[in-house]
């Protein structure tokens, strides 16, 4: 029997690459890769013209899809993770010295439906108070949903880059800048693994970034396709953890995951639905709170089951 043929775009992972050189393979399931770069460009062009069959989204990304009627399901198969402490970024200039200043201010965004954009509103909400309707929020960029309409106090800029934003002045803070040289900007927190350890501690929360879909027209034809796709990734990572395990570090992606580890014990990607209820129910009320999606939805909706 021929193999059912997909074409499948997700990024170059240690967890993935097998899946892309060909060690790890399907006996019903044959892949036609189609590697993007930046990976966010996936998820725009899966929303937008259903491009692939099967493809890396991110979970705020899927979540406002699904409210706008998209024609994909997501698998329980998430590729990556993230604490959020370390990417705010403040402008010396702005006279912001604590968390608590962020009250009232121009925070500059890519987007504001990016998944690091509403865990960082909901951890500084939940966890700083900071009253997340006072903010100013200012877009560098466009949303992948292209039928998302943000609340109010959202704008975009002419700007699509935050450091030169945060240099003019136009923003006092950033989500997502990454690193930079100028002295005038600066991390908001000097501490963020500890601060991220701390979170984790507390609430048990461990933040969801990305994840996989498949077109439910594909679904519809081979219902099957969701459990071998399944087991196929988790296979690959499975062998991914165990690399690390025995400290064979090969790909540079290898620190990002150990550093994870080190916060939340010896798996750091976490597949299925049971151990992460917790964590999507909490940022799904995140996205509810913040106008990402108009009402809350069960996670046994958005999620095929597999095991």
């Amino acid at each position: 029997m021929s193999k059912l043929q997909l074409t499948a775009s997700f990024g170059d992972y240690s967890h993935t690459r097998s899946l892309k050189n060909g060690t790890s393979v399907s006996p019903r399931i044959n892949f036609e890769h189609i590697n993007i770069t930046p990976v966010t460009s996936i998820f725009r062009r899966m929303v937008r013209e259903y491009e692939f069959d099967l493809s890396e989204m991110a979970l705020s990304t899927y979540l406002c899809a699904r409210s706008h009627g998209k024609k994909f399901s997501g698998i329980p198969i998430f590729l990556t993770r993230s604490f959020y402490h370390g990417g705010i970024a403040y402008s010396v200039n702005s006279g912001i010295e604590s968390v608590s200043d962020l009250n009232g201010r121009r925070i500059g965004v890519r987007g504001y439906t990016v998944t690091p954009g509403v865990w960082t509103r909901g951890m500084l909400q939940t966890v700083y108070g900071i009253d997340l309707t006072s903010v100013t929020w200012v877009l560098s960029g466009d949303e992948h949903v292209e039928e998302y309409e943000p609340p109010s106090n959202v704008i975009s800029s002419d700007n699509h880059n935050l450091i030169d934003m945060l240099r003019s002045g136009e923003i006092d803070a950033a989500i997502g800048v990454g690193p930079t040289d100028d002295s005038n900007i600066m991390p908001l927190f000097t501490n963020p693994h500890e601060l991220d350890r701390r979170w984790f501690e507390d609430t048990g929360i461990y933040p969801i970034s990305h994840m996989l879909v498949i077109r439910d027209e594909q679904l519809d034809k081979n219902p099957w396709i969701a459990q071998e796709v399944f087991n196929l990734f988790l296979e690959a990572k499975e062998e991914c953890v165990r690399r690390l395990k025995d400290r064979e570090h090969i790909y540079p992606e290898d620190e990002w995951l150990i550093n994870l580890s080190s916060i939340v014990g010896s798996d750091p990607l976490p597949y299925g639905l049971d151990s992460s209820l917790a964590t999507l129910n909490t940022f799904i009320n995140f996205n509810v709170e913040q106008e990402v999606i108009p009402e809350a939805v069960n996670v046994d909706d958005i999620f095929i089951l597999v095991h």
